[in-house]
């Protein structure tokens, strides 16, 4: 954990801030006098970013005995819709008081002008977040397989939500989700790209000519994979928080199955920037056609057009991994000597798995 500030992405000052040319993503005194305003611990600050910051940006706090996370969207410019704090806060609020894991929200600051964007402040949970390591306490073949049945239990949980009354009815509109996400994310490709990729168009015109008809409504989580659990620390596995609710949404429930599905690890499958949980390769854990087999299992729902929710998913994360790219190329991701210089290539294979999701023939090199 640091005490100190950074001088560029975290300062200890508001007169600090103001003299960098680019907006620092703490100012430590400001921080301070928040947790103060909402009796979040005492004392000074020693903070560490949490995770890879692709997206929003997360840091553990402490304060004495007291751990903290707080969560906020990244520099702006950026489209308010896709970084909504306040919303994703809310979401939380809400499924946490119907039991599904998620952690609990101490504190919301709508205020852009402490951090120069809205961000939250939720309880830390000492658990375990698995990638490409398996983790020791859960590493026996049978801990193994109930780490994927966690997985899937985690989501049909957050589907069998009612969304049909209270809060969470008006959190969104689940009539024409789905044709709005494809329209949606055509229009959002020429604004994110600097090149021409003609297999963008050419999905989302066979997404938009063979849309499904959503057979239920629920809470979609937009980004529900492995990585974005956490794990009780033993065994037997349990998952004690989903994770990272910024795509959160009302609609199609098979548009997260798909999602976990065309993203998931498995022995043989083909590498994409999407792949972060590759310890699904290893045997005991399940394989794609497992996971669908126990979602189906638990859930009165037709997967036969699943293919198309698969196609939907990877053909989405070619756009938004195309944004990433794009903010590369243009000097905005300084740091970045990995995940977007990877893009390059990346999304044309995101495409290319999409169109094999889509049955379409692959394009003409």
């Amino acid at each position: 954990m640091h005490t100190t500030a950074d001088g560029t992405e975290v300062v200890a000052t508001r007169t600090q801030a103001e003299s960098l040319a680019s907006p620092p993503l703490l100012i430590l005194d400001e921080v301070t006098a928040f947790f103060d305003a909402h009796g979040l611990g005492s004392g000074p600050l020693s903070w560490a970013q949490i995770g890879d910051g692709q997206s929003n940006i997360t840091y553990r706090i402490r304060r004495g005995n007291d751990d903290f996370v707080l969560r906020r969207g990244p520099r702006p410019p950026l489209p308010r819709s896709t970084h909504d704090m306040v919303r994703e806060a809310r979401i939380q609020q809400l499924l946490r008081v119907q039991g599904v894991p998620v952690p609990e929200i101490l504190a919301l600051c709508e205020d852009e002008s402490v951090l120069g964007v809205p961000f939250y402040v939720m309880g830390f949970l000492d658990g375990l977040v698995i990638t490409n390591t398996i983790p020791t306490a859960l590493s026996a073949m049978e801990d193994r397989r109930a780490t994927s049945a966690a997985v899937v239990d985690a989501l049909v949980r957050i589907h069998s939500v009612d969304v049909s009354s209270g809060d969470l009815a008006s959190f969104g509109k689940p009539e024409g989700y789905l044709q709005r996400q494809v329209a949606r994310f055509s229009g959002l490709w020429e604004v994110n790209t600097m090149r021409n990729l003609p297999e963008v168009a050419r999905i989302g015109s066979w997404l938009a000519d063979n849309v499904p008809d959503s057979q239920a409504a629920s809470v979609l989580h937009g980004d529900y994979r492995p990585g974005n659990l956490m794990f009780a620390p033993q065994s037997p596995a349990r998952v004690i928080a989903v994770l990272d609710w910024e795509m959160s949404a009302i609609g199609d429930p098979l548009a997260d199955l798909g999602y976990l599905t065309a993203t998931y690890s498995e022995p043989g499958s083909v590498a994409t920037p999407l792949e972060l949980t590759g310890v699904t390769r290893y045997p005991g854990y399940y394989t794609r056609e497992d996971v669908i087999e126990a979602y189906r299992q638990r859930m009165d729902l037709d997967l036969a057009a699943l293919p198309w929710y698969q196609a939907l998913a990877l053909w989405k994360a070619s756009i938004f991994c195309e944004a990433i790219y794009t903010r590369w190329l243009k000097g905005e991701r300084p740091n970045d000597r990995i995940f977007a210089p990877s893009l390059e290539a990346g999304v044309p294979q995101l495409l290319r798995s999409a169109a094999g999701f889509a049955g379409l023939a692959p394009a003409p090199l």
